[in-house]
């Protein structure tokens, strides 16, 4: 059963949304509790509620709101969540800062459902999407600080080794989900894109066992499922 919330206080775009994630959840055969938040508060008390969620789609700017000082709490809270900002600003100043402080996403107010579907998709494979073409999910200084957990980097030796999702999942003995998850917060700390790039960046880190240093990694996709 995968947990998604939902935190957006307008009730016609909080339906709106819930009904494109379900739409998506159920074309890949996935159960799915959707929650729901109306308030700032409200949403950190089902964050706190339930810390195993496998997506938060967040309005900035509801009741309570501080704006990108909530994801960041977010970010802190449940780093392994990938957070996927709505928002009925289109300015891509908001949207670098939003992708800097961490959000796997930047969606429109003004987006159709079927590109939100996309969109959300994107970031189920364990990508980043960014409205705009030629936006890099460049990582904040924090994040550039931030080193990888020891469960994050056991996932990216397993995708050097040229592991889809599922070995990973299972070799791991987690779910297809968290290891997307795991991957979202895997591209935020190297600032890379695709799991190619954060196999060139893990490669340079010197972090990466010998015996992979010299593999061809360049059949690893962006979004490998």
């Amino acid at each position: 059963m995968q947990k998604v919330l939902v935190a957006e206080d307008h009730p016609l775009f909080r339906e709106a949304i819930r009904e494109v994630v379900e739409r998506l959840f159920a074309a890949r055969g996935w159960a799915l509790t959707c929650l729901e938040a109306c308030a700032t508060t409200e949403l950190f008390e089902a964050v706190a509620r339930d810390d195993d969620l496998d997506l938060i789609l967040l309005d900035l700017f509801m009741p309570g709101s501080n704006g990108l000082a909530d994801l960041v709490a977010l970010r802190d809270k449940v780093p392994a969540t990938p957070i996927v900002v709505i928002s009925s600003l289109e300015d891509l100043s908001v949207v670098r800062r939003a992708l800097a402080c961490g959000a796997a996403g930047y969606i429109a107010k003004s987006t159709s459902k079927d590109a939100m579907m996309q969109a959300l998709q994107v970031v189920l494979d364990g990508g980043i999407y960014t409205p705009f073409q030629g936006i890099e999910p460049a990582a904040s200084a924090a994040a550039a600080d931030e080193p990888l957990t020891p469960r994050q980097i056991a996932v990216l030796v397993l995708l050097a080794k040229g592991c889809s999702n599922k070995q990973i999942a299972r070799d791991l003995d987690i779910s297809d989900v968290t290891v997307k998850a795991h991957m979202t917060a895997i591209l935020r700390k190297l600032g890379v894109a695709t799991r190619a790039q954060a196999i060139v960046a893990f490669q340079r880190s010197g972090a990466m066992p010998p015996e992979l240093q010299a593999a061809d990694h360049s059949s690893v996709g962006g979004l490998t499922r």
